[in-house]
């Protein structure tokens, strides 16, 4: 479940500014999020509930509030009292005076600085909805903790966010939920580290920031988004595939602020280059595709028995690290490093069997690499990753293929006469402008 707020200061700012109406410019921005999610492969989202579709439960839970005496009504608005909730700030470890508060008029409608609006009366030209205090629309925190109630419950496993928001977003849904509910809002709580420029600056959005680490502070002054003049994953879906980018996000724990760098991006592609190299292997070798294999939806569907096989003692021990990484706070850069752990010692294994060889192949071999695929298919699933062919950047005109063909063999004839050096500069020149070449036993293939 991803919540949509579909009605916010910072929205009816920006329909203002641009004169546009409030659901149009919500609509554009849900839009490009839902298209950069599906860019991303991330499709296992159930629901996103709009805020404006949720009034009536929002009017609901502010009523709640009200009646239990944690929340009072003052000149049209509703504003939850911090004072008489026991034990705010437990998640953060902040305190009512690091909030500062709404200025301006609302100030002296507060009991108290800290409290926040539950409910907002009505402006003038501003969206709004009849309710109990007058017409006036919801406030941002209540918003989130009334959709969870609705389609979650009181209480459910996992609250997840941005480093940025837990306070104090999530600490007041906290407040909100368990004054009204009388227990736990969520089990457990997960904060993502905040994507933020590294000393590769101007990329994305112009805006020039310097590296940061470490605690909220120092991320906020290099966050990445839209808020500060940037659409990151927009811009890059312009640039890399929407695979890269996820495998760029998994190379770093999700507590971990995420340095972005074009540079950066680039080297994570060159990576995956060894995973789709193995792939077009392991098919040329079994005739079977990769993306055929089956990936068994549990963890115990997965398990197989080595039997005393070596590659698959150590097939084996991969995903037992791949396993232990995930187990261990979701240690996604550790799990990546026991995939490229695993392809590499397939790659070994074809070779030493010569499996693309027809005539060395034997049918051993084949089961056994088959069975080494099968779960580095699994494993890649759990990612994420993998999950269909990807599209292969058109070759070209043949201008540009006669070229590459020139190109490879200038460098075959480098190569028979022992000039590895010039072989070598081809090879890397043309990796530096995205262009691999593969040599196999028949040949030398390129691709972009």
């Amino acid at each position: 479940m991803i919540n949509v707020t579909d009605v916010d200061d910072k929205l009816i700012t920006e329909s203002n500014r641009r004169h546009v109406p409030m659901a149009q410019l919500a609509g554009e921005m849900t839009a490009d999020y839902m298209g950069n999610l599906h860019a991303m492969g991330v499709d296992s989202v159930d629901q996103f509930p709009r805020a404006t579709d949720n009034i009536d439960e929002i009017i609901k839970l502010t009523a709640t509030l009200v009646e239990k005496g944690f929340a009072y009504e003052s000149d049209g608005d509703v504003y939850f009292e911090v004072a008489k909730c026991d034990g705010y700030g437990k998640l953060s470890g902040r305190s009512t005076a690091d909030m500062l508060g709404e200025g301006g008029g609302t100030a002296a409608r507060k009991r108290a600085s800290a409290d926040f609006a539950l409910w907002k009366a009505a402006k003038p030209d501003e969206p709004s909805w009849p309710s109990p205090w007058g017409n006036g629309r919801p406030g941002w925190h209540i918003e989130c903790s009334a959709m969870s109630r609705r389609l979650l419950g009181e209480t459910f496993d996992i609250h997840g966010g941005g480093l940025d928001l837990v306070f104090p977003h999530h600490e007041n849904e906290i407040a909100q939920s368990e004054s009204a509910h009388g227990r736990p809002m969520a089990k457990y709580w997960m904060h993502n580290g905040l994507m933020q420029a590294s000393d590769e600056v101007g990329k994305l959005g112009g805006r020039q920031t310097r590296p940061a680490e470490g605690d909220l502070a120092s991320q906020e002054l290099g966050k990445i988004s839209k808020s500060k003049g940037s659409n990151a994953f927009s811009d890059m879906l312009k640039q890399f595939p929407g695979e890269t980018i996820r495998f760029f996000l998994l190379s770093t724990h999700y507590r971990r602020p995420i340095d972005f760098s074009e540079s950066r991006i680039r080297q994570v592609g060159t990576g995956l280059e060894t995973f789709y190299r193995f792939f077009k292997r392991y098919h040329r070798a079994t005739g079977q595709s990769f993306y055929g294999l089956p990936t068994p939806p549990k963890r115990p569907q997965g398990d197989f028995e080595p039997g005393g096989v070596p590659l698959l003692v150590d097939v084996a021990a991969h995903r037992c690290a791949f396993l232990d990484a995930m187990d261990d706070d979701f240690n996604t850069g550790g799990a990546t490093a026991a995939l490229f752990d695993l392809v590499r010692r397939l790659n070994k294994f074809m070779d030493d069997e010569k499996l693309e060889d027809s005539a060395g192949a034997n049918a051993d071999a084949v089961a056994a690499v088959t069975r080494g695929a099968t779960t580095l298919r699994e494993l890649g699933a759990t990612l994420g990753l993998f999950r269909q062919p990807i599209e292969e950047k058109s070759a070209g005109d043949g201008l540009v293929d006669g070229l590459m063909g020139l190109v490879i063999e200038i460098r075959a004839s480098a190569r028979k006469n022992k000039d590895f050096a010039t072989a070598d500069r081809i090879r890397d020149t043309l990796g530096k402008l995205g262009v691999t070449l593969e040599d196999r036993p028949g040949g030398t293939e390129w691709s972009r």
